[in-house]
């Protein structure tokens, strides 16, 4: 199952840049430990192993590709996310394709509570 929606956080594109692959800047956020690099072909780990993957991609200030992890599975789950300059901070254009069905659920929620719902936070404090 693929998933795209569009977030508006408050924030210039190049901090929420870092905010999504700097690990300390992760764990600012996020409130765990992350394992992450900008180094494509490297793994990364998010919520203490609850999100792991491969980091394919990087524009830095404007995308992040991903491989994301469930398993055995022969399609890959791949993750886009571009980010837009915006009136009010940053647009943030997310790609999700290739949920498992089982996870498609928990995975959008993740996506609105956990990641964009804490980067929101984080920066309208």
């Amino acid at each position: 199952m693929n998933f795209k929606k569009y977030y508006i956080i408050p924030a210039q594109p190049e901090e929420l840049y870092a905010a999504l692959t700097n690990p300390a800047t992760i764990q600012l956020w996020s409130g765990a430990p992350a394992e992450m690099s900008t180094e494509p072909g490297s793994e990364f780990s998010l919520w203490e192993g609850n999100i792991v993957g491969e980091n394919i991609a990087f524009i830095p200030g404007k995308k992040i590709e991903q491989e994301w992890y469930f398993g055995e599975r022969e399609e890959r789950s791949l993750v886009t996310i571009i980010l837009h300059s915006h009136k009010h901070g940053t647009s943030v254009e997310l790609k999700h394709s290739n949920i498992p069905e089982d996870d498609y659920k928990e995975i959008v929620k993740g996506w609105d509570t956990n990641y964009f719902g804490s980067l929101l936070e984080f920066y309208s404090e």
